[in-house]
């Protein structure tokens, strides 16, 4: 596993310069008539990260807000689906799901990303890899109790790692290290969907990225 992370951490691009174009993040704002920015939901498996992100984009989409969903699941079929779950992989995972949801951001788009993403380091990276480029990063805990999780086990997952089935899973055998500091907390054990979303869409609308 350790030689996978320093594969990961190797940089191989040489000789390759950043090449700007003449269209702006400002204007295409104005084009779309908001701000792009990253939603980031955190949280145990079966917290209701996945189930908020669907109901948000429906509500933006109503509201002719341009909006994108990255799933955990989805993106470990495709761009990730060579990773596992290793610490290594782990953070390699959400190191490129932040590059990715950079270049949604530029675009203008509202990026709905519902990833586990346990480790409180790699979170923060995004943060900054979004900060230092000027752009907009709203980390929302989505806090459930491990026995709320279990209960629900959509997936049947929690079963499998309770019996060694899965190994490496957060929050049987891998820890979930919660924000300390999050710009939303919701407590999706003792909040409706409904009120979850409402919750985020007065976020956006507080800080003016989309309109009232």
């Amino acid at each position: 596993m350790a030689e996978s992370g320093k594969q990961h951490n190797t940089v191989k691009s040489t000789n390759v310069h950043w090449h700007s174009g003449e269209v702006t993040r400002g204007q295409r704002a104005n084009l779309l008539g908001h701000k792009g920015c990253t939603i980031w939901l955190t949280g145990l498996s079966g917290s209701g990260k996945s189930t908020i992100a669907v109901e948000l984009e429906k509500v933006l989409i109503e509201r002719k807000v341009l909006s994108y969903r990255l799933d955990g699941d989805n993106v470990r079929m495709g761009i990730n689906k060579n990773l596992g779950f290793s610490a290594d992989d782990r953070k390699e995972n959400i190191r490129r799901i932040g590059e990715v949801c950079k270049l949604f951001v530029d675009c203008g788009v509202i990026v709905l990303s519902s990833f586990v993403s346990p480790y409180a380091a790699d979170r923060n990276k995004v943060r900054k890899l979004h900060e230092d480029s000027g752009m907009i990063f709203i980390e929302v805990h989505v806090d459930c109790s491990l026995q709320k999780a279990e209960e629900r086990d959509p997936k049947g997952l929690y079963k499998k790692a309770r019996s060694g089935e899965i190994k490496n899973f957060t929050g049987i055998d891998d820890p979930y290290e919660s924000p300390i500091n999050p710009d939303l907390h919701l407590h999706s054990d003792k909040l409706s969907v409904q009120d979850e979303v409402d919750m985020i869409m007065k976020y956006l609308e507080l800080k003016k990225l989309i309109k009232e």
